[in-house]
């Protein structure tokens, strides 16, 4: 049986990831892995491993064991978390890549998904609507490493033939699971405050605006893009991706709509030079063209939905 591998399972984007790969292909058909073996009680519904990415010979013995056919490469170091230790998160983000590119040449593999990020863009990129190919000078080890693993996706691609597909995301933001470290995390965070009845101190300005997208929107453009028959995927570094661009007064206007006594402050840290780097908006133009994306949610919108459905979830972290 061939088998679909997920490495970083437990993560944000791929807890809600693994649940829509196991709904379309069956739950024996997907592995879950992360390194934590506790994170992956949260799996029951598909075949889970503990597995380190920087242990190659425990990676290699998994995909030959299970037959693996298509990986979906999630695990690395996030923003904010990566300038604490960069030499750590420039080795796991950078090696753990080449060595799934590596895998799908010798394996002969049928697709791999590796995200890259809004954090590839910086401080001379253009800041408004944002192209597709532009200057790129990324300041942060985790932005530099997403520069980088584009090139290495588009070379194994062009050199190998591996079937590598890419998505530059932007914040994401989602309520089944808690932030992990990146700059764009207050956008999750301010929804727990908000419903817990504390006040929420931003750790950004109230006026930074940052390219933003809501979970299932983020889901449904992985699988579309995964889905897109290989001749109309025609960027194989990454392609721009965008839903909506607010600010952290703009979200949290959005939340006293429903929680009027909310209350927050401003108390910009070191991630305000992260974010001050990145676009406040994304053209997206080339996704839309060449596999029909397409966002549904708005502002408006995502907020009434996660203060509905947050509640349920927050007993359990």
């Amino acid at each position: 049986m061939e088998r679909i591998l997920i490495i970083g399972a437990a993560g944000q984007l791929g807890s809600e990831l693994t649940l829509a790969l196991s709904q379309q292909y069956g739950g024996d058909h997907v592995i879950a892995t992360d390194i934590n073996p506790k994170a992956l009680e949260k799996f029951d519904f598909c075949k889970t491993a503990v597995l380190d990415i920087m242990n190659q010979d425990a990676v290699r013995q998994l995909v030959k064991t299970e037959n693996v056919k298509q990986v979906y490469h999630l695990a690395a170091v996030l923003s904010a978390t990566g300038e604490k230790n960069p030499l750590f998160a420039w080795q796991l983000n950078m090696d753990s890549l080449l060595f799934v590119l590596e895998l799908a040449k010798e394996f002969k593999m049928e697709k791999i998904y590796w995200p890259s990020s809004i954090a590839v863009f910086g401080p001379n990129t253009p800041k408004v609507n944002t192209p597709q190919y532009c200057v790129k000078e990324p300041n942060t080890v985790y932005g530099i490493s997403k520069q980088a693993g584009e090139r290495w996706c588009e070379y194994y691609f062009q050199k190998f033939g591996v079937d590598v597909r890419s998505l530059r995301y932007p914040g994401l933001i989602g309520y089944k699971s808690l932030p992990g470290g990146g700059t764009t995390d207050y956008a999750v965070d301010i929804y727990h405050k908000a419903i817990a009845g504390e006040h929420f101190v931003s750790f950004l300005r109230a006026d930074s605006a940052l390219p933003m997208m809501y979970m299932p929107d983020a889901i449904k453009a992985t699988m579309d893009l995964m889905h897109a028959p290989r001749e109309q995927v025609k960027i194989r570094s990454s392609y721009n991706l965008a839903a909506i661009s607010f600010t952290p007064r703009e979200i949290f206007e959005s939340i006293k709509v429903h929680y009027p006594d909310f209350s927050i402050s401003y108390e910009p840290d070191f991630r305000q030079a992260i974010a001050d780097s990145w676009p406040d908006s994304i053209d997206d133009s080339s996704a839309r063209a060449d596999w029909g994306w397409k966002h549904d949610y708005d502002l408006k919108k995502m907020t009434a939905d996660i203060l509905a459905n947050l509640p349920e979830y927050m007993v359990n972290f």
